[in-house]
């Protein structure tokens, strides 16, 4: 009769939930991986700045970390600053917009935590970077609407996103100041330059058990976290201080 170590059974039996929580989470980033662009090379510098972004504490979540594999940030600088596209800087890009530092960018999706199938919106296009992080992360089933008030930075942020190969965000020029409601409410929303407060307007288009990020304030700001619990009602988070531009208004 074969040797059986119950021990070994029971703790196999404890493991189980573990391995297949994290199965699941491979999975749903290997079914999503028909996202297929012309930047989807690997990339030894990339991958130098994901290990520096998980060992500082900054990526932990498995689906984040293979969007920042698939989207480089090579392809959201201009030319002349390729050689700083992977330091953990921030970096001028059009007029007087920037793409946020890497560690920035981190922070900021794993506080929102996108899902697959939800609907994002996004205060302030800039590059495209952000944009396309979190598109990757909602997959095919979920949508970004990003917002740009400058059209030249908003044309720059498309021509980046459409060699990214992701069909599954909506570059819009207009001013965000008041959210957008075309598609009613949404999961999350994020501001990505700074504003003195949130519209009631904009917090009106998050669906209850959503989530809002934006830096408050203005020279160093705070970037606010905001989770609806009802309509009315808000648990609000501080995340510390950030420098970010200021948002603009028409």
């Amino acid at each position: 009769m074969p040797y059986c170590d119950s021990n070994a059974m029971r703790l196999n039996r404890s493991d189980v939930r573990t391995l297949c929580s994290n199965a699941m989470t491979w999975c749903s980033v290997l079914l999503e991986r028909d996202f297929v662009g012309l930047e989807n090379e690997p990339d030894p510098k990339n991958e130098e700045m994901i290990d520096y972004l998980k060992n500082s504490g900054y990526l932990r979540t498995p689906r984040i970390i293979e969007a920042f594999r698939f989207v480089k940030r090579r392809s959201f600088v201009p030319k002349e600053l390729m050689d700083q596209a992977y330091g953990d800087f921030p970096l001028p890009t059009i007029g007087d917009s920037t793409i946020s530092q890497p560690s920035t960018v981190a922070v900021m999706v794993e506080e929102l935590s996108p899902k697959i199938g939800e609907r994002i919106l996004e205060i302030g296009s800039g590059s495209g970077y952000n944009a396309c992080i979190m598109a990757f992360c909602v997959g095919k089933r979920g949508k970004i609407i990003t917002l740009e008030i400058d059209k030249a930075v908003s044309d720059f942020a498309k021509s980046n996103i459409q060699r990214t190969g992701l069909n599954n965000i909506e570059v819009i020029n207009r001013d965000g100041s008041d959210g957008y409601r075309g598609l009613s409410q949404y999961n999350k929303i994020v501001y990505t330059a700074a504003v003195q407060e949130v519209p009631e307007t904009v917090f009106e288009q998050l669906k209850i058990n959503g989530r809002l990020l934006a830096p408050i304030g203005y020279g160093t700001q705070i970037l606010t976290s905001f989770e609806k619990v009802s309509s009315t009602n808000f648990i609000r988070r501080e995340l510390g201080s950030f420098l970010f531009v200021p948002a603009r208004k028409n």
